[in-house]
């Protein structure tokens, strides 16, 4: 049985790979819709709110009005340097790939799955008119694919950071 719950949040990206707008620094109201595997286990299988006590304090900790960064955008150690000299702290989501909405679904895939929650899929609504579906298959086929180029899946320890505070 899958039960499907939708969730939002609002962050900042850019994509320093491309040479069109989405290079510059922007913002998208992101739309989660999560659809959980659950099993029958007497008259109901989980109660709605179990999900939210789960997903909406981490979307709004980890996420919500955050810059999601790729920790090798040149943009990341200006964006370092300059907490540094001025004594902020920025709200950063320090990814290892760039942020595009693909992967976007393979890390909040994982940190969902981390959770011991069970996903079926994920749809990541970036605009209103584009959204990307991003299924378990997607998420074994992307851990195969970044074990072998070696890219970091769920820990960015060796990342330097100004405050520990940083995500």
């Amino acid at each position: 049985m899958i039960i499907q719950k939708t969730y939002k949040f609002y962050a900042a990206h850019r994509n320093e790979e491309l040479s069109d707008k989405c290079r510059n620094l922007h913002g998208h109201r992101y739309g989660v819709t999560c659809f959980f595997e659950v099993e029958r286990t007497g008259s109901l299988t989980t109660l709605f709110a179990d999900f939210d006590s789960a997903i909406e304090p981490f979307l709004s900790r980890e996420y919500d009005h955050a810059m999601l960064i790729h920790v090798n955008d040149p943009l990341y150690r200006s964006l370092l340097r300059h907490m540094e000299e001025h004594s902020e702290s920025l709200k950063l989501k320090r990814l290892p790939y760039p942020s595009t909405v693909e992967n976007l679904g393979h890390r909040l895939f994982t940190e969902i799955t981390d959770m011991g929650l069970r996903l079926n899929c994920l749809e990541i609504r970036e605009t209103d008119s584009s959204v990307v579906r991003y299924t378990r298959d997607d998420w074994v086929a992307d851990n195969r694919y970044y074990a072998d180029a070696q890219l970091p899946q769920t820990s960015l320890r060796d990342v330097p950071t100004a405050s520990p505070a940083l995500k």
